[in-house]
This record gives C-alpha cells, structure tokens and sequence, in this order.
C-alpha cells in the first residue's frame, strides 16, 4: 500500500490543474501582478507560500477543536504571522537583497486569500495530515503560475532567466539580439502579469472544457 491513497494524492494534484487556486479559484493574485517580473523572485515568493501553508494548515488543523468559532479568523492571522515572521527573518539573514526586493509582499502573505481560505475551508474540518497535502498541494499549485509567468516575464522582458543572459547581450548585440531582437519592455509591468495569467486560464479551458462556466 502507497504512502497516499487516490483520495489523498487528489489534494495534491487537484490544485495544480483542474482546481488551481489562481486560474480556476481567482485567488492570490495580487502577488502573482506583483514579484513576477524576476523568475528568482517567484520562486523565492513560491517556496514561502509553501512553507507558510504546509505549517499553517498542520498548526490550525491541530488546534481546530480548541478555537473558539467567534474569534477563528484572528487565530488563524495570528498563525500566519507567525509563520510569515520567520520567513521574513530567514531571508533577510540568508537572501538579504531578495528580501529587499520582495518587501511588503512577504508581509503580505498573512492576507493572502489562498491561505486564509484553505484554513477556513479545509484545516479547520480535517485531520493534520489531510491539512498539510491539502497545504501542499494548494501551495503548488500557486507556484506553478508564479514560476511560469516569471518565467515568460523575465525571458521575454529582461532576455535573461534567474540574472543569467540566455538571449545573449543587448549591450554588444549578441545571441539574438544580432538578428535584430529587443527586450519587450512591457512584460515588465505589472499588467502584462495578468495578461500572461489569462493565457494560460485560456490554454487550461481550451484543453478542458468542464472548467468552462455556463
């Protein structure tokens, strides 16, 4: 017998396609306008959602029967802070740059609709380990979009991928940019985020169209 059942592996796979919290729940997207611009800071902001959801749904699920249901929502920010603290802490002492460039959107997590939903919808009714897959799974599927549009966002508005130059040298007209091509200095603005993110809702309903609304 596997370590997760059909019914368990679903809240991990379930969120990275058919029920993906950003193209299918419109949730988290203000953070995916904003840190996208550099593939390194999507993965950075990735792996700190990860952390904050996989933790955070264990810590609330645990504590689920002991919450009083008039003050639940402060617990749970109370929970998120926390989490986020740390994660603010281990970047500004490790990735010191990064975390000035994430700033205010690390802070940001703890209102992040992603997570607060999860709590409320999920932990709060689940066992620990149910509430961590679904963490996980939610989580990864956040970071599938961030990871994808930074990607394209960077590759096509920097020319380059994690500050590496994959497209050549702009300056010396190198790689491409010999035959004539130029940085899209558009993809670096915050609406060219959202433009990237209905492409791929469109490629994602285009390929299933159970995902189209009546």
């Amino acid at each position: 017998m596997g370590l997760l059942s059909k019914k368990d592996a679903k809240l991990i796979t379930d969120p990275l396609a058919d029920n993906n919290p950003i193209t299918i729940q419109v949730l988290g997207i203000c953070s995916a306008l904003a840190i996208t611009a550099q593939l390194k800071a999507s993965i950075v902001m990735s792996l700190s959602v990860l952390f904050v959801m996989g933790v955070g749904n264990v810590v609330i699920s645990l504590i689920r029967n002991i919450i009083p249901s008039k003050i639940r929502i402060i617990v749970q920010l109370t929970v998120v802070a926390a989490l986020v603290i740390i994660v603010d802490q281990v970047l500004k002492a490790y990735a010191y740059s990064l975390s000035k460039e994430l700033s205010v959107f690390i802070g940001l997590i703890i209102t992040n609709c992603i997570i607060m939903g999860r709590f409320e919808a999920f932990a709060l009714g689940n066992g620990p380990w149910k509430s961590f897959l679904d963490g996980i799974g939610n989580a990864l599927g956040y970071a599938v979009i961030l990871v994808i549009v930074g990607f394209f966002r960077e590759l096509l508005g920097s020319g380059t991928l994690l500050g590496f130059k994959v497209l050549g040298d702009p300056i010396e007209k190198t790689g491409l940019y010999a035959i004539g091509y130029e940085n899209n200095g558009f993809m670096l603005l915050s609406p060219m985020a959202l433009i990237v993110v209905g492409i791929i809702i469109w490629v994602q309903r285009s390929r299933n169209k159970d995902l189209i609304e009546d």
